[in-house]
């Protein structure tokens, strides 16, 4: 299936992908749902492996060309913040602009921007160095979230009754990506200097496109008056967006901050920094597919996977410095473990939320389509990304004030708050599902004792 297709033949096929998905999910997929699934799984690890590289070196590097931790987390805050622009203005356009069209320019854009990141090397120290990177990332952040944005909001609409089991399998090959990013940057950056990881991942991220351009297929769909203010008219999904907050923020906050404090505090190289984030990537990449399948069979679990996920990522960063009050002293093993801990824990919140808002959406009278898909596809992109705005920029004022295991501390605060706030919400709303048909049984016999009278 390519661009050859005509549009008749690619609506005719999308319809009858999705009314085989929607009356028997468990049948084999369809070459529609194969290929579309082969270009996602390719976009999700192409994008992660290129986006994860900067954290074993990087900063080190910056701090070499005059960047403070401030700065440094200014760099990588300033990609989340045109990322949750990007999704914004691009989850709202997708049927205007095209699915396809989105994803594979964004991949275009991301990959010339690997690699002119690769060329900073070769600027002058300070404020030169500091604004060619803030320009880079940001213009790569639009590219990202361009391509993130329409592979969430294709890969809903071609597995409507399937979505957390097919988030959860896309996420292999995004942990995949956050796995061997760090230690392929590393070990090239090591043997090969600044250049040649953002060369050869940036080379290899342009080789998607024309793949991308073969194989995914195009995607007819209406615009919707709909608009990112009405979803947030519902606390749901305000909680649910706070509990993403606090999962990007922490991701970021370690991005920008755990490579200097692992090299300062236990004498790593680049190179064993970014084995240290396997700790994190492994367990997110092999828990994701299994959560996602259990969140499928059984819909009831998903608030309780993200209450309970956000106490254990509360629980993974407050012993990952450890927490000062604790006096324990900060050990290799230690955090090591705890990583592992935030990356199950990550998996098991994140997975439930994009099916919990788009169920929550169509309950109040969201159309079902590519439309309103974009809309939560774009939701999603741009509460992330503002955490990872503000993880790296206030984690690193934070650690450059205190300390790492005081920000960290703070990090887990924010979870353990998330997770709080949530099992309230789904407390209440138990309590207010088992009330209600008590007073609907009540009402037919008043209403039955008046007719008497």
């Amino acid at each position: 299936m390519n661009d050859n297709m005509d549009s008749d033949e690619v609506q005719q096929t999308d319809g009858s992908a999705l009314e085989e998905s929607t009356s028997s999910p468990n049948l084999r997929m369809t070459r529609y749902q194969i290929l579309t699934l082969m270009s996602i799984a390719s976009v999700n690890f192409s994008s992660m492996i290129c986006y994860s590289i900067l954290g074993p070196f990087f900063p080190k590097e910056a701090v070499k060309k005059g960047a403070s931790q401030t700065v440094i987390g200014l760099i990588f805050g300033c990609y989340a913040l045109c990322n949750l622009m990007g999704s914004l203005v691009l989850g709202k356009y997708i049927v205007q602009i095209g699915a396809k069209f989105m994803l594979i320019s964004g991949l275009f854009v991301s990959s010339v921007c690997t690699i002119l990141f690769g060329l900073l090397d070769k600027v002058p120290d300070g404020a030169t160095f500091i604004i060619l990177c803030i320009i880079i990332r940001s213009v790569d952040a639009v590219g990202f979230s361009a391509a993130m944005t329409s592979s969430f909001a294709v890969s809903a609409k071609v597995f409507p009754n399937n979505i957390a089991t097919v988030l959860g399998s896309l996420e292999i090959f995004t942990g995949l990506g956050l796995i061997l990013g760090p230690p392929i940057g590393g070990w090239l950056y090591q043997s090969f200097g600044y250049e040649v990881p953002f060369m050869a991942l940036g080379c290899f991220l342009f080789l998607m496109v024309p793949f991308n351009m073969y194989i995914l297929p195009s995607f007819a769909a209406d615009p919707s008056k709909d608009s990112f203010f009405r979803l947030f008219t519902h606390l749901k999904i305000v909680l649910i967006c706070f509990a993403i907050f606090t999962l990007s923020s922490g991701l970021g906050f370690l991005d920008a901050t755990l490579s200097i404090y692992a090299i300062d505090t236990f004498d790593l190289s680049p190179g064993y920094v970014g084995l240290l984030l396997l700790g994190l990537s492994l367990t997110y990449c092999l828990a994701s597919p299994l959560l996602g399948i259990i969140s499928d069979r059984f819909p009831s679990t998903r608030p309780w996977f993200m209450v309970l996920g956000g106490l254990f990522t509360a629980t993974g960063f407050w012993f990952l410095g450890p927490v000062p009050i604790l006096q324990i002293k900060s050990q290799l093993w230690l955090v090591v473990f705890m990583l592992g801990i935030i990356g199950f824990s990550l998996s098991m919140t994140a997975i439930p939320t994009f099916p919990e808002i788009l169920d929550c959406a169509y309950e109040n009278g969201f159309e079902e389509g590519l439309s309103t898909l974009g809309l939560v596809s774009g939701l999603f992109g741009a509460v992330w990304s503002f955490g990872m705005f503000c993880g790296p920029t206030l984690g690193g004022f934070i650690t450059q004030q205190l300390s790492f295991e005081w920000a960290a501390s703070i990090q887990g605060g924010l979870a353990f708050l998330a997770a709080f706030f949530l099992g309230v919400y789904f407390l209440c709303q138990g309590t207010r599902q088992e009330r209600a048909p008590q007073i609907q049984n009540e009402r037919p016999s008043d209403e039955a004792t008046h007719l008497l009278t």
